[in-house]
């Protein structure tokens, strides 16, 4: 597994930053190699990929999510991948964005481009573009305050404790491990989210998508963006 650590200061309020991550199909306005990204639930992704000329779609589920702190996830088919993107106030208007990424390399290039350090590149590369579009325009173009723990969405309003969210895990895949999720408010040890397979997330997130898309074709067919429910 490729591991990439990159962190970035954005002068926006956490609040802005961490709303804005949480429009996910908004991807593409900032992550080079994103083609798209469709909400299909609280929880479930379809990303459409094309880097280096390579197309690629696959699903991906929200692991933990956690307000104004952090967002989890992990691919559940195709290039198999997870991470974490960490919000830390700075100050009123100024925010720490860290993004830790794990993921499979799988043709020669990308197992050598790996090697030489391009995919920290590219994420470094990302995180600048990021920081120009929320800089520029100064406010979120939405956002989503739900707490997800353990990839379920949590209905009861209250706050979800990060190590608590990780105590529930499910069973996991011992081959691939996603970056640690938390770490405990006094500086403490980071907590592990654990490891995922497409079997640890249950069929319902991703029930709606047709087959091919499950088995990831890469058509080069574009994905409609479908309209957004108004609290995500």
């Amino acid at each position: 597994m490729a591991t990439v650590n990159r962190t970035i200061e954005v002068e926006v309020p956490v609040s802005v930053a961490y709303n804005q991550w949480t429009q996910f199909e908004s991807f593409p306005e900032f992550m080079k190699g994103v083609e798209a990204v469709e909400q299909i639930d609280e929880t479930a992704l379809h990303f459409s990929t094309n880097v280096g000329g390579v197309k690629r779609e696959f699903n991906a589920q929200i692991l933990e999510q956690v307000p104004d702190s952090l967002v989890s996830w992990a691919s559940i088919d195709g290039p198999r991948n997870a991470g974490t993107v960490r919000f830390e106030p700075l100050g009123a208007d100024r925010t720490r964005v860290s993004v830790e990424i794990e993921w499979e390399p799988e043709s020669f290039a990308e197992k050598a481009g790996s090697l030489v350090g391009i995919d920290d590149m590219r994420v470094s590369a990302d995180l600048d573009k990021f920081k120009k579009f929320i800089e520029e325009r100064g406010y979120e173009t939405g956002g989503w305050r739900g707490s997800v723990a353990a990839g379920d969405v949590d209905d009861s309003g209250a706050a979800v404790s990060p190590a608590a969210a990780a105590s529930e895990l499910p069973a996991v895949d011992p081959d691939l491990t996603a970056p640690a999720a938390t770490e405990a408010a006094d500086g403490g040890d980071a907590t592990r989210v654990g490891q995922y397979t497409e079997g640890d997330y249950g069929t319902e997130h991703v029930s709606d998508l047709p087959a091919e898309r499950v088995e990831g074709d890469y058509t080069t067919e574009e994905i409609e963006t479908r309209p957004r429910p108004s609290d995500r």
